[in-house]
């Protein structure tokens, strides 16, 4: 052990270098968000693990969203050989993709081991040509656009994809799970762990979860009967809105509100409102230390062993393996302190303006 506490790294393990080729108006949270753990990854193991740059087209002060101009440390082509390459994209990714960064980036899959992005930056590699028949992760703004432009990319939903030799993730804290995630394999679990706990993080997320996609962003503003059931839906996973409820609420008959669903959304209305009800208590078993009983009468469960049931079938797992830190799985911390009925209703309360899962569907 060293003398930070953590396991001493031998010098046959080779540092690895990170470039990060900033285009013009990206967020300032998801580079952060990146490399920060490599540098609290230095700093605890007291080796340098990783060294990191940043990079232009031109070498010329780039613009991030928030307003701050950032100096890179050099343009692309004066770069260095880097063992990984990630775009940082941002707003309005279609217009600040240049040939320049096209072409660099495709002469980089000769001489880098791993290509990826972060926020919109996906959209640069497809513009490349370096996403085709690969799985990947983009900020879920930029997901139908994407879809439309570059049918041959297997798009997802999930916070960030490693799909081989290509790394991507969405935007904000995102980056931070991805770095974690990869750092885990490079490092061990208890170096990830403990960078986690010096950002007082309190859960690594993994390749599993998904982003959170407005429903509105999903259906565009043609299906406000839609987004008003889901919103229904929303507010009562206790207490159940019976369908045909639902659907005189908003004046339409089972069987319309049966093919709306459908056609929008892939599923039944009882499936969504099934899937919907199991997240919320998914968050509930994460977040809390109540019952696995309590959870399942949260949302509506009258009996455990059909809560359990439906859980196994939804995410591969029971419950109670939420509450688990396995070595084989996924580091995680549940976090203490909600442990009465009241104190879950204000934890769903928290949540209660944020837009539906559109990976629900």
């Amino acid at each position: 052990m060293s003398s930070t506490g953590y396991r001493e790294f031998t010098h046959s393990e080779p540092m690895q270098s990170v470039g990060f080729l900033l285009l013009e108006n990206f967020t300032l949270i998801s580079l952060a968000s990146a490399v920060e753990p490599l540098r609290m990854a230095n700093q605890l193991s007291g080796r340098e693990l990783y060294r990191w740059s940043t990079l232009s087209a031109d070498g010329g002060q780039v613009w991030a969203s928030d307003g701050l101009q950032i100096t890179p440390d050099t343009g692309v082509s004066n770069a260095p050989m880097m063992d990984t390459v990630i775009v940082c994209g941002g707003v309005g990714i279609q217009r600040t993709v240049t040939r320049d960064h096209i072409m660099w980036l495709r002469s980089q899959t000769r001489r880098s081991q791993r290509i990826g992005a972060v926020c919109t930056g996906s959209w640069a590699l497809a513009c490349a040509g370096l996403l085709d028949g690969f799985d990947c992760s983009v900020h879920w703004e930029c997901l139908a656009g994407m879809q439309e432009a570059f049918p041959h990319v297997n798009l997802s939903t999930k916070l960030f994809t490693l799909d081989r030799n290509r790394i991507t993730c969405s935007g904000g804290t995102a980056p931070l799970d991805m770095m974690l995630h990869l750092i885990t394999r490079d490092h061990g679990r208890e170096l990830s762990a403990a960078i986690s706990e010096m950002f007082v993080y309190e859960r690594i997320r993994n390749e599993h979860d998904h982003q959170r996609v407005p429903l509105k962003h999903i259906l565009g503003a043609n299906q406000p009967k839609l987004q008003e059931i889901v919103a229904l839906m929303e507010s009562n996973t206790e207490e159940l809105i019976d369908l045909d409820e639902l659907a005189e609420y908003v004046s339409v008959s089972r069987r319309q509100l049966e093919r709306i669903f459908q056609k929008y959304l892939g599923c039944s209305p009882s499936r969504y409102y099934l899937r919907l009800r199991l997240i919320r208590a998914r968050q509930l078993l994460r977040q809390t230390n109540i019952s696995i009983v309590e959870v399942a009468s949260v949302v509506g469960f009258v009996s455990t062993p059909h809560f359990t049931k439906c859980y196994r079938e939804c995410f591969g797992y029971p419950p109670r393996n939420e509450r688990v830190i396995s070595d084989n799985k996924r580091v995680g911390k549940v976090v203490v302190g909600v442990s009465s009925r009241r104190d879950v209703y204000l934890k769903l309360g928290e949540g209660g303006g944020e837009s539906t899962l559109g990976s629900v569907k």
